[in-house]
């Protein structure tokens, strides 16, 4: 099978231990917030060291374009999936003295006399992308290409590649042998997985260029939540057994623990926060829709409002700020929880996208918005700079190419069912009427109630919390069981109910995996938010990464913006303000989407300027 590699790069992991020449020791580098790991000890456990050293008598070279690389490298001794735990180093040939083997390999040491792009052996950044679509396998390199990674090697940076288990039918768990796969699948194995290959990495550090500081992730919806789970999980003890189970590299050579904290992380469009992202969901979109299984007097229809009220309790006690103002909601005169200073900040939000693009695009603009399931493709083309993606696996598309002349007749055409957004020349802003109005006539939902936690297990979310055997889908979301076991006698009244879905919401979150694991702690290994917000028992107890970016297409109907936006404002109460960088892109639906120019160059542009040379 052809072998396609994201483009993008994921926020850059932090490398610990030795280094070639001054690596910061990232044993000693902590959250101020979060685990001193000078002090973290790991006990019981028998790590096979030797089988954790690179070799590197086995580098490949490309003298045309002057890359060293290594393919099929496993990065644990104790692999539970063989053929994906692997992973493939690009690294720029100056970074390397080599000399060539009698059979075509090259032996190599660090060279750190050379620079490429201003950065040398032991400055590099060192990436790591995070292609899993919907929370799919990322596949492990069996094939060297360059165009994959050109820009990454010219940029100076070494492009580190690991396969990563995803969920339970994904790639190589098909739904005939979804019963019979040899390893588990699902939450936490995924980050589980790229904690381990950034602690391989960091494990061989003196032997490999890079520095192990500065390590960034990269990805793209379930690869973005990744990304964003990896940034902000750094050494959390929730994954050490994981980590164990697989032979990871817990300590260094000399017996000190290996931090898999990251400096950076890099997400477009994540599909994240699932504890809450079903409510988040209706409050935002689904309960101002009355078609598909929202119709009146059906279940649903109940079950999308209350799950509207039941975010607005939860937002409430998240206690995000903006400056020095609590944001919170409060119900407004026909009972929905639409009003507060966390309904004018989102509003505001979306005036300012707006508000960007108006003033940056010029007419005529030609819409060209390509969306994939999982992996976006787009950016609008014509008179505002591109926001093309790099090249990702082709799924489903859809695409609007209409040519507006000017701007008066895209906003005619964005008003054509109701008057709902406007721009004033004078001040050159836009302003819209109400959220309500935004998700009626612009972000409309896509997704049925419930649109994470099927009703019937069949949203690919379902299969993240799946587990081995029969039980490859499950139910997780503990807030949407207790609405249907509070209100089971006035959702039974209505048009779509099933008395089924109580029970099977109960076992399922009484189910446990490999390890014994609860559901309710596989949801807090996945979220972000247990890692940030002082209203989760994690908080205070992770390394949480020093740089974040976050794009996302304000259109998209896979996801709530307040999901995307209650993320950033943690991070900046966390990390500060000037950390995070946090846009919402108009025009653009569920894609790597970039205001302007390229994703993977702004990318690059981003991490280079965190990265001074």
């Amino acid at each position: 099978m052809k072998k396609t590699f994201i483009s993008l790069l994921s926020a850059t992991v932090i490398l610990s231990g030795c280094g070639v020449g001054e690596h910061q020791n990232n044993n000693s580098n902590h959250d101020a917030k979060g685990v001193n790991t000078s002090n973290v000890k790991i006990k019981n456990y028998n790590q096979a060291s030797s089988a954790l050293q690179i070799d590197n008598s086995k580098w490949k070279y490309d003298s045309k374009n002057n890359v060293y690389y290594q393919l099929n490298i496993s990065y644990v001794s104790n692999p539970q999936a063989k053929n994906v735990e692997k992973l493939g180093i690009y690294v720029p040939a100056a970074y390397f003295k080599g000399k060539k083997n009698h059979n075509g390999t090259y032996t190599v040491t660090v060279n750190d006399a050379k620079k490429v792009n201003g950065y040398s052996a032991r400055t590099a950044p060192i990436v790591y992308p995070v292609n899993t679509p919907g929370y799919a396998e990322q596949s492990a390199p069996t094939s060297y290409r360059y165009s994959n990674i050109s820009k990454y090697m010219k940029a100076g940076f070494i492009y580190v590649e690991a396969g990563l288990r995803g969920r339970s039918m994904s790639m190589g768990n098909n739904s005939s042998n979804a019963s019979t796969k040899s390893y588990e699948t699902g939450s936490p194995w995924g980050v589980t997985d790229l904690k381990a290959a950034i602690r391989y990495y960091r494990f061989n550090d003196s032997s490999l260029p890079g520095n192990s500081s500065k390590i960034y992730t990269f990805g793209h919806s379930g690869g973005g939540a990744q990304s964003a789970i990896a940034g902000a999980s750094g050494d959390s003890k929730l994954y050490y057994k994981y980590l164990e189970q697989i032979g990871a590299a817990m300590t260094d050579k000399n017996g000190k623990y290996i931090s898999d904290k990251i400096d950076g992380a890099m997400a477009w469009c994540p599909i994240t926060s699932l504890d809450q992202a079903d409510a988040a969901y209706e409050w935002q979109m689904g309960q101002y829709g009355n078609e598909g299984n929202r119709k009146k007097n059906s279940f649903q229809k109940q079950l999308s409002t209350d799950l509207a009220s039941s975010y607005a309790s939860y937002l409430n006690k998240l206690n995000l700020k903006n400056g020095n103002t609590t944001l919170s909601l409060t119900k407004s005169k026909n009972g929905q929880y639409t009003e507060g200073s966390y309904a004018k900040y989102l509003k505001k939000e979306i005036e300012d996208s707006a508000t960007e693009f108006l003033n940056n695009t010029t007419f005529p603009y030609k819409q060209n918005s390509t969306e994939q399931a999982g992996m976006g493709n787009g950016g609008p083309s014509g008179g505002k700079p591109s926001g093309k993606m790099g090249s990702m696996p082709q799924m489903r598309k859809q695409s609007s190419n209409k040519t507006y002349k000017t701007m008066d007749a895209y906003l005619k055409d964005l008003n054509k069912k109701g008057t709902w957004i406007t721009y004033d020349k004078k001040t050159k802003r836009a302003h819209i009427t109400s959220l309500k109005d935004f998700a009626k006539y612009y972000k409309q939902p896509s997704k049925s109630v419930s649109a994470f936690d099927d009703l019937k297990r069949s949203q690919a979310e379902n299969e993240v919390f799946g587990t081995s055997g029969s039980d490859s889908k499950l139910h997780f979301d503990q807030s949407l069981a207790k609405l249907l076991t509070e209100n089971k006698s006035n959702y039974s009244k209505l048009n779509g109910w099933n008395s089924n879905y109580v029970s099977s919401y109960k076992n399922d979150l009484t189910k446990t995996d490999k390890l014994g694991t609860s559901m309710s702690t596989r949801m807090n290994m996945y979220n972000p938010m247990y890692y940030l917000s002082d209203y989760y028992s994690g908080y205070g107890k992770s390394n949480v990464a020093n740089h974040w970016r976050i794009r996302t297409g304000i259109q998209q109907g896979d996801t709530a913006l307040n999901t995307e936006t209650n993320l950033s404002l943690a991070l900046k109460e966390r990390v500060g303000s000037k950390n995070v960088d946090f846009k919402t892109v108009w025009d653009q639906g569920h894609t790597m989407a970039e205001t302007s120019g390229n994703s993977d160059s702004n990318f690059i542009k981003w991490v280079e300027s965190i990265n001074k040379k």
